[in-house]
């Protein structure tokens, strides 16, 4: 269940994220309560995920998934360019958070 717990926190975040562009510095209000409360929903479910996978696992794979999957959502749907740098730092995440997955031995408590 963590992992479901960890997904939830990832595509909240994600959608926190996105519509806090849309925002527009926080003075659209759906965009602005869209944005609060996918922040309130992703902290609330990686605090599940924490109760049982270590802060250091959790969070990198929170966080770098989170960039990937922003990162794609900004240039796919919000005009934001990609160069090649961009797309091979985004599978050295990628690669990251698999080799912590696979990997490491630390996965629990």
């Amino acid at each position: 269940m963590p992992y479901v717990y960890l997904t939830v926190a990832i595509l909240a975040e994600v959608i926190g994220t996105t519509f806090l562009k849309l925002s527009d510095g926080f003075t659209k209000p759906g965009p602005s309560i869209a944005t609060a409360v996918g922040y309130a929903v992703s902290f609330y479910f990686l605090s599940l995920t924490l109760q049982a996978i270590p802060t250091g696992i959790a969070y990198a794979v929170w966080s770098g998934l989170g960039i990937v999957l922003i990162s794609v959502i900004a240039w796919l749907f919000l005009g934001q360019r990609l160069d090649a740098g961009a797309f091979a730092g985004m599978a050295l995440i990628l690669a990251g958070v698999l080799v912590i997955n696979l990997f490491s031995k630390v996965t629990s408590y």
